[in-house]
């Protein structure tokens, strides 16, 4: 195929595609009329390509593509907005526009009146936008619009005018915020001040409310379904603690801007508060002989998952598969928490806490909750590694959970400890007991076979 050839067929699937996006839209609005209306004439001659093109090009004014609205900041402020690409920001530690990278999602503010021009250049072709192509200087998209060349060159410009700067001058507004911040050094001296004015970050926010919507969608839901049935599910639980969500706009989401429109006026607002100490894990654990007693039982929702086991218990439900999935559910709770707890122990003290006179653990509790005390430790490294304090760990959890039944149910023992203790050590979930052995061998370089002092398991 030539090359006129070629551009030939470009040009023609660009208009075939601005042919469907303006037939779909004429259809939309006829729908809404009789049939014998005469406006429906009037309608079918507005959205005919030339005549639709013509009225676009100069409607396009009326709206501005951004990546930093200020309108988010208050709907009645009346200022500068700015379209800055993430590539053109200045790299930094924080998270910030500046990673959005390529894919970024534009914004559009302005008249309302006049969005559906933006969606016209957000039109695909070949896996692009009309908008990339017309600011390409691509020859079929431009001669796409037109076959007078001085015509399409004039609504080319006019159309990528939205993504560029425009001849005004920078303003803020009394409605907007305003931030000085200090440059220097003298906090007296109002000349080593900058007068900010932040804008509303839209693409990133943008970006954030997709990944949220998918993290928090039906995957999730079912997810937790499945984990309070105790089943299996091929999808990760995502939680967001703190999650607040702004609505911006009221009413009238539109009116600040493309995007806002498209999320209803939600934004997220991820939680900022500083972090706070689970008043259940005590900060040190000096004094305490082992964890399994008052510390597991205060400890996130280890008792409301025991006495909900007992008040399944206390209904002699029948011996079948049902009942032993439930037992296995609610135990497999327990052994989340259990090992949850161990990990925001071993996170919230420091290394080797262990060796402190005040630490009155036993001493497989001591391997189990201060591993990277095996770094400057040896023997306490060559008992970690022998990995047999593990068992010892699985015995005392079917002794203490033997203990919260014994309460009510006289017949528990030795056979239920023993399934209680093989629940936890064969427990393999993406949080279980197992992964976090692993985890902790990996910490500290360990070989991930477990040796004991009667050979390798």
């Amino acid at each position: 195929m030539s090359k006129a050839q070629d551009l030939a067929r470009q040009i023609h699937h660009i208009r075939e595609v601005i042919a469907a996006f303006l037939q779909d839209r004429l259809e939309a609005k006829l729908s809404k009329l009789p049939t014998d209306d005469p406006k429906r004439e009037d309608l079918i001659a507005q959205y005919q390509p030339v005549t639709w093109l013509e009225d676009a090009a100069r409607r396009v004014r009326q709206i501005q593509a951004v990546t930093h609205a200020l309108k988010a900041v208050h709907p009645d402020a009346r200022g500068t907005n700015l379209f800055v690409e993430p590539s053109g920001m200045k790299p930094h530690a924080v998270v910030g526009s500046h990673l959005l990278g390529a894919g970024f999602a534009s914004d559009v503010v302005g008249n309302a009146a006049a969005l559906d021009v933006y969606k016209f250049l957000k039109l695909e072709v070949d896996g692009r936008t009309l908008l990339d192509w017309l600011s390409e200087d691509d020859p079929a998209a431009v001669r796409a619009l037109s076959d007078d060349e001085a015509k399409a060159c004039e609504w080319q410009s006019a159309f990528i005018g939205l993504t560029q700067a425009r001849e005004e001058t920078v303003a803020s507004h009394a409605l907007a915020k305003q931030v000085y911040w200090l440059t220097g050094e003298d906090a007296g001296d109002d000349a080593q001040y900058h007068l900010l004015s932040p804008l509303y970050a839209t693409s990133l926010a943008q970006s954030v409310h997709t990944a949220l919507q998918e993290d928090l969608g039906d995957a999730n839901k079912a997810a937790r379904e499945a984990r309070q049935k105790g089943k299996e599910h091929e999808s990760v639980i995502r939680h967001y603690p703190a999650l607040a969500v702004r609505k911006l706009g009221g009413a009238q989401k539109q009116n600040v801007s493309y995007l806002n429109t498209k999320r209803d006026g939600m934004n997220y607002l991820l939680g900022s508060l500083p972090p706070q100490w689970d008043p259940n894990v005590p900060r040190q654990l000096w004094g305490v002989t082992s964890v399994f007693g008052p510390v597991l039982m205060r400890y996130g929702n280890v008792g409301a998952n025991v006495r909900a086991l007992l008040r399944f218990l206390q209904k002699d439900p029948p011996s079948n598969m049902e009942t032993r999935d439930r037992v296995d559910a609610y135990v497999g709770n327990l052994i989340d928490e259990l090992v949850a707890m161990a990990s925001e122990i071993r996170r919230g003290q420091p290394k080797g806490w262990t060796a402190d006179p005040r630490c009155m653990l036993v001493y497989e509790e001591r391997l189990w909750l201060d591993h990277w005390r095996a770094e400057a430790d040896d023997k306490f490294r060559s008992d970690w590694l022998y990995m047999d304090w593990p068992a010892r760990i699985g015995h005392r959890f079917g002794n203490w959970l033997n203990e919260r039944l014994e309460v009510n149910f006289k017949y528990v023992g030795e056979v239920e400890q023993r399934y209680w203790k093989k629940e936890l050590l064969l427990d393999e979930g993406e949080a279980g007991w197992a992964r976090a052995l692993h985890d902790l061998r990996t910490d500290l370089d360990a070989p991930h076979y477990i040796p004991t002092r009667e050979g390798t398991v």
